[in-house]
């Protein structure tokens, strides 16, 4: 039943085509809901294990009492590289497929207020906190008997699916009482299924902060975040007769000559969102003379106002040449809301001469994921209960190093990253680990340059329609660069 965030596959999407019920299921909840993994150039090179430090701008992503042991106003900048690989296996044939994306990363604001005892420092900027960059390309030959034709056809309460428009099905009715019966298709698989899943977009956060140390190395912050974004899933699928099964002596349609010798069916498939919303974090830091810090933050559920279009175009080409296309059109234009879960973290940090470490853990319950508004009573709590039913509570491991070279202002820093399957019967395959790496040097203690460096890999696999009919295997590597600048003044 799972079907990743990563590649989502619309299957849901697809069942709009031929009955009138909705579409949205607990993938759109989930990809609202697993945190990205974007951050400044710092903490990510250190495996973001920065509940402890958060004493950069970034405070505001993780723990933002962090703020408060920043002396001098800082400003800073970022941007990001983002490369996405996928290879995957579909009946036993493997392809490849890769995209990349360069986007403004992070761009903040801190201001230490002048005080006579303690700190009080006020952040505010934009984070790009989630890239929803993805694809994925297969194509293979399923000798099975079923297809995304016979998927979409069928008994549908009187809606006309597709098929019928593209001269691929047709209806059945009682000729005693020329009653409707069922709408069927002499399509019986045996046929090639490929294409293409292209994802684009991102989540955004317009952050304000605010962190005050209330007793001798004890801080406590909070921040409010106004989220943005925009999601945008474009998929290609075609099916061929590439053996001639369905030939000149077959009409898909009988008595229709012009639909002998099927060839082809293609079908474009196209979910476009709008996302608005907003949330909050709260923390508290200890820091005991710089030597050793404990931090601890909850990040309060995420509210999401979702503005969805749904688009569909297909078509059908036969041996006579005969060709049919259906018009384009908006299968489906909906508002909906989505409750992200709580996210609970915990960090401590130690500092050796020219050594840092930190290490943080983080757990999200994502039954708590929440269908708020939008559809009817009775599917939000169906939806509900699915999401109580397919997930866990999950783990995320961080742990970071950075270390300065005695002379120079030359940092190194090294870091890893451990995020379990949010799906309660995920093997650990499907967990996402990470590998990060990065550098960064001062001018003047005032200027800074710093780099980091992230390699992702991970399985997953996705349903082009039913379960395990035509399933798709992922081999899953990303790579992030963050390039960012700062300025101390």
């Amino acid at each position: 039943m799972k079907t990743t965030a990563l590649i989502i596959i619309v299957l849901s999407g697809i069942s709009i085509l031929c009955t009138s019920t909705f579409a949205q299921n607990y993938n759109d909840a989930l990809l609202l809901s697993e945190p990205g993994i974007l951050s400044s150039a710092r903490s990510l090179a250190m495996g973001n294990s920065y509940t402890a430090l958060s004493n950069d701008y970034s405070g505001v992503l993780f723990n933002p009492a962090g703020l408060g042991l920043i002396k001098k106003t800082d400003l800073t900048l970022s941007m990001n590289y983002n490369s996405f690989e996928n290879q995957t296996t579909f009946f036993s044939n493997s392809l490849g497929a890769s995209q990349t994306a360069v986007n403004l990363n992070q761009v903040g604001f801190v201001y230490p207020l002048p005080t006579l005892k303690g700190s009080w420092v006020f952040a505010m900027g934009y984070s790009r906190t989630k890239e929803f960059n993805g694809i994925m390309e297969f194509n293979g030959f399923n000798n099975n008997n079923n297809s995304m034709i016979q998927f979409v056809t069928g008994d549908v309460n009187d809606e006309v699916p597709i098929t019928n428009d593209l001269g691929l099905a047709y209806e059945i009715r009682d000729s005693q009482l020329n009653s409707y019966i069922k709408d069927t298709t002499l399509i019986n698989g045996m046929l090639n299924q490929s294409g293409n899943t292209k994802k684009q977009g991102n989540l955004g956060s317009w952050s304000f902060a605010s962190s005050l140390e209330i007793a001798k190395g004890l801080f406590i912050g909070g921040t409010f975040n106004i989220l943005s974004g925009s999601y945008k899933s474009d998929r290609d699928y075609w099916e061929d007769d590439t053996q001639n099964n369905y030939g000149a002596g077959i009409e898909m349609v009988p008595g229709d000559a012009s639909t002998r010798d099927f060839i082809t069916y293609y079908m474009n498939d196209i979910i476009e969102w709008d996302l608005s919303g907003w949330d909050s974090r709260l923390g508290i830091l200890y820091n005991f003379e710089d030597f050793f810090r404990f931090g601890a933050a909850v990040k309060f559920p995420s509210f999401y106002e979702v503005k969805e279009t749904f688009y569909v175009d297909a078509a059908s080409e036969f041996g006579t040449g005969a060709a049919y296309q259906l018009d384009p059109k908006i299968v489906d234009n909906v508002e909906y809301e989505i409750k992200t879960p709580f996210e609970y973290s915990v960090g401590a940090s130690l500092a050796l001469l020219v050594f840092t470490v930190s290490g943080d853990a983080k757990i999200i319950d994502y039954t708590e994921m929440e269908f708020t508004q939008g559809f009817s009573d009775e599917y939000r709590i169906e939806r509900n209960k699915e999401i109580e039913d397919l997930f866990r509570a999950a783990l995320t491991l961080n742990a970071g190093a950075e270390f300065k070279i005695p002379g120079l202002p030359i940092y190194g820093r090294i870091g890893a990253m451990y995020v379990q399957s949010p799906y309660a019967d995920d093997p650990a395959e499907f967990d996402k680990k990470y590998l990060t790496a990065g550098a960064g040097t001062t001018f003047a203690e005032v200027f800074s340059i710093d780099v980091a460096f992230v390699h992702g890999w991970w399985e997953d696999f996705g349903d082009n329609y039913g379960v395990n009919q035509s399933r798709t295997f992922q081999d899953i590597n990303l790579q992030n660069v963050i390039l960012g600048i700062s300025a101390k003044l």
